[in-house]
Order: structure tokens, then sequence, then C-alpha cells
């Protein structure tokens, strides 16, 4: 009886104590990326510091109202989702918890962490024009606000007003010339559709290389996916051609810009992981595997970039707080509701 006495002792220990260490060796991660564009490096992560990472994808709204339908009991520890915009949101509905801004500072620049520390970009990826080399002069392009020109009467392909990215894209028009002056560049921007916004930024490509339109604005990533993916999306990536906007006078503000990010939840039970794994997505390795597997850039200047991306050439990225997009976001919206930008 003795030993069984001590057996069920040192089994209640064993379930009062283990459960905390394993605890503190699981992370939960949320994320709106597909789960074949980030469980490779959370799978290296979870083997090289030898712990459990449990991934849930989703859709970046269905997952910020699933972190807000949740509250304290959420398991979530980090949430990763794309555009500066979404990144904004789930601060403002206070889903993350702030840290020391200063404490990644050595890894990106400041204008793709927000300012307060609650939310730090990860990649980044450019809204570049990609146009038709049989109808587009390249040397007649130059910029965002030049496109609202009679020239581009029913000619560009773009996505819908409801794509974060165009919101986002508008909201940094208005941080550079203020919302009047970006109603007026909307009013004119819509004469240039060449058809009913649709699609994603694929369908915008296919639809340049298929002569539906001359010029598309589309984010960087999806033409390098394409140019590695189907035949079929193959054939119409290669007939495009990049052009990097807003890099001369009078507009050289720098190409818009925007990023993957990643915060840690308020309620995260495993905070010290959390800020474990957002260092291992700004080393050397992480970094890297961006741009070479999902065509992003790096926000590491020091990391090389793959032929593709080297192929497009250097540009000047705008410089602008990326924080600025989110807190823009409802006056682009309205602007580009009252142009008629459905």
């Amino acid at each position: 009886m003795k030993f069984a006495s001590n057996s069920i002792l040192y089994t209640i220990i064993f379930a009062l104590f283990a459960q905390p260490l394993l605890a503190q060796d699981e992370l939960n991660v949320y994320s709106a990326r597909k789960e074949a564009l980030i469980k490779p490096l959370l799978d290296q992560f979870a083997e090289q510091n030898n712990v459990t990472v449990n991934l849930v994808t989703s859709k970046a709204d269905a997952l910020i109202q699933r972190l807000l339908s949740e509250g304290k009991n959420s398991p979530a520890d980090v949430l990763i989702t794309v555009d500066a915009g979404r990144l904004y949101r789930a601060k403002k509905a206070g889903l993350f918890q702030a840290l020391d801004p200063k404490i990644f500072s050595e890894y990106a620049p400041p204008q793709y962490q927000d300012p307060e520390g609650y939310w730090f970009g990860l990649s980044m990826r450019v809204r570049m024009f990609v146009y038709d080399p049989n109808k587009v002069d390249p040397s007649k392009l130059s910029s965002y606000e030049s496109l609202a020109s009679p020239e581009w009467e029913n000619k560009i392909c773009i996505r819908s007003s409801n794509n974060i990215y165009n919101q986002s894209l508008v909201a940094s028009l208005i941080a550079h010339h203020g919302i009047d002056n970006t109603q007026v560049w909307a009013n004119e921007f819509i004469k240039t559709f060449a058809r009913k916004p649709q699609g994603g930024d694929r369908d915008q490509i296919k639809a340049v290389a298929a002569g539906q339109c001359e010029l598309g604005i589309v984010n960087t990533y999806y033409l390098g996916q394409m140019l590695t993916g189907t035949k079929e999306e193959q054939t119409a990536a290669s007939k495009v051609k990049v052009f990097w906007p807003n890099q001369k006078p009078p507009h050289a503000d720098g190409a818009h810009v925007n990023v993957s990010g990643i915060g840690v939840t308020k309620h995260a039970k495993n905070p010290g992981l959390a800020i474990k794994l957002i260092e291992y997505l700004y080393s050397d390795e992480s970094q890297a595997w961006y741009a070479n597997v999902n065509f992003e850039y790096p926000v590491r200047s020091n990391i090389p970039i793959n032929d593709i991306l080297t192929s497009w050439g250097e540009f000047t990225a705008d410089t602008i707080n990326l924080d600025q997009l989110g807190i823009l976001n409802g006056e682009a919206v309205q602007v580009m509701d009252r142009a008629g930008w459905r």
C-alpha cells in the first residue's frame, strides 16, 4: 500500500507541475498567411527550439473577429497577417500587447514597424505597374498620380475598392497630398478602368496579357508566383513588363510598399516564446525564405534576393510610416466610394 500511495503522490505531483512546463514549450499562432507560406518557417523554428507550434490559418478579418470573440480566453500567442491596414485594425481593437519599439529596431526600418511597438513588419511587397510592352512605351510611365490622365481612359485594370491593398494605396496618396487632392485624383482615375474592377492581382496580370487592358496595378509577389507557377500562369506573366512608379519628379515619393507583419496577442500565454519567434522571423534564414519562396522583399536590406526579383531592377520605396495606412484607411474608403470606385 505504501508503494501505491507513493505512486499516486508522484502522479499528482507530475500532473500539477508537468502541464505548466509543457505550456512553456507551446506556441499558438493565428495566421492570415496561407499555410504553405508560413508553416515551413514555423516548423523550422519548432525544430530548432524543441517546441510545439500550433497553427491556425484563416482570412485576416475572420481571425481578428475570432480574437475579439475569444477575448482573454484566446489560446493565440501571436497574430500574423498581411497589410499594415489590417495590423492597425488589430491594434485599435486591442488585440495586441505593446513591446518596446526598440526591441527589433536593428532588423527593420522604423516605418515598417508600429511606432508604439504593437506590430512588426516581416516582409515587404510593392504595388507596381505591369504593362503590355506592345502597347505601352515605358518612357511615358511615371507615377500613380499620372494615371489619372485622359490618355489612360479605358486602359487600366485594377481590383475593387474593397481590397485592402488598394485602400492602403489610396491612404498613402492621402498621406502625401491630402484628402481633397486625392479625391480629385480618384474622380479622374476611375475613368481609366478598362473594365469593372474584379478578381485578384493575378487576374489583373492575366487581363493585361490577354489584351483586355494595357496596364495593371498589382503586388509584386503575385507576378513572381505566376512566373514560377502553372504553364498557363507562366505564359501570361511572361507577356508583361514591370515598372516602378514614383521614382522621379514631380512625384518622387517612392513606390508604395506594404508589409506582412506580426504582433504578440494581448492575452498571450507564452509572450517570451512569441518574441523569440519574431526574432527568428527576422533572421537571415527567414528573410531569405520570403524572397526565394514567396517573392516578397525582405525588410532587412542586407539580405540577398533571388534572380526574378533582381531582374526587375532596383527601386526607391516610399518612406512614410505604414501606420498611416491604417490611420487613413477610413478616409481612403470614403474617397473611393465618392469617386464611384466599386
